[in-house]
């Protein structure tokens, strides 16, 4: 791993240099799992930047229920009425059961819900992991016992009943009865879930190595020439777990849309009429026998964006750490 400047002595060790990012572009593209996972996420990046031009152009909106204003789109039981969930060429990906809004374009906008919750949340327990984890492995001492029992307690909760408890508890905090949520509110409520128990891996994963850098040569003769606490943190230490958190916020990507999908699809997630994945999976399972085409497509969404960006951390990984693809 890498250390941006050195202060060390003649005859210590020096890492070699941190790849620049176009050389880490060519190494994970090097593979061809890692193009083609790159090639997907970035697919689904553009998709959810441009999902307003798009419905624009495909003269369709995910909100309006096309099969309830128009007469001969949903039968009397609410669904499609033409073939594979109403496919055809005015509606590409069918219509929804029951409301009749269009597939296509809530699958367009239900990109956009997700990443935003994944790329906040990845942001903010990448930033609270760094910050403990990079500070209680440096002071060492009574702070590393003290946080390593709160680590310890912390992890032993059942963190999916805890999302389920902690959502619609903090919702009622922040929203007087009766009123509606507005749509910030209901992302705001998904990152402060994810946010707190998040951070905790990458914490203690920094710390180990935090630990095991702050005995190196390098950060001794910083010390033995009156270097700050602040210098050795920010100019020592971390530039050598720069690699670890970069394939810690790839990995914790998908993790957040899948979890973010997962409380839509038990309720407690993004509600109506936020399109979402999950909740579009939920619906598609209650009439998974007369319909089975409205869960076919987000499902096969949410597969794709998950397994590609897990494969991408793991080229990043690889990139960054040759020795770990040996």
């Amino acid at each position: 791993m890498a250390v941006v400047e050195q202060v060390a002595a003649p005859d210590a060790p020096v890492p070699p240099p941190a790849p620049a990012p176009t050389s880490l572009l060519r190494r994970v593209c090097r593979e061809g799992t890692g193009a083609v996972a790159l090639g997907v996420v970035a697919l689904f990046l553009l998709l959810a930047l441009a999902a307003p031009l798009i419905a624009a152009l495909y003269g369709k909106n995910p909100t309006e229920h096309y099969g309830q204003n128009t007469p001969g789109l949903l039968s009397d039981g609410g669904l499609p009425i033409a073939p594979n969930g109403g496919i055809s060429g005015e509606f590409w990906f069918g219509l929804e059961p029951g409301l009749g809004r269009d597939v296509f374009t809530q699958l367009l906008y239900g990109i956009r819900t997700s990443l935003l919750i994944a790329f906040l949340s990845a942001a903010v327990t990448t930033t609270l992991g760094v910050l403990a984890g990079v500070a209680v492995g440096y002071l060492g001492g009574i702070t590393d016992r003290l946080f390593g029992f709160l680590s310890n307690v912390l992890l032993a909760f059942p963190t999916l009943l805890l999302l389920l408890a902690l959502s619609p508890v903090i919702q009622s905090r922040l929203v007087d009865p009766g009123t509606a949520e507005p749509e910030w509110m209901q992302f705001l409520v998904l990152v402060l879930v994810f946010s707190a128990f998040g951070w905790i891996p990458l914490a203690l994963s920094l710390r180990a190595s935090v630990r095991s850098l702050r005995e190196r040569d390098f950060v001794q003769s910083a010390r033995a020439i009156g270097a700050s606490g602040f210098h050795i943190v920010f100019r020592e230490l971390l530039p050598n777990v720069r690699a670890q958190l970069l394939v810690h916020a790839t990995m914790a990507v998908p993790t957040f849309v899948a979890s973010e999908a997962v409380l839509s699809f038990l309720g407690v997630g993004v509600n109506e009429p936020v399109p979402d994945w999950g909740r579009m999976i939920s619906r598609g399972s209650e009439v998974f026998q007369a319909d089975p085409t409205y869960m076919f497509f987000p499902g096969v969404a949410l597969l794709l964006f998950v397994l590609a960006f897990n494969l991408l951390g793991d080229a990043v990984r690889d990139a960054l750490d040759p020795r770990a693809a040996r």
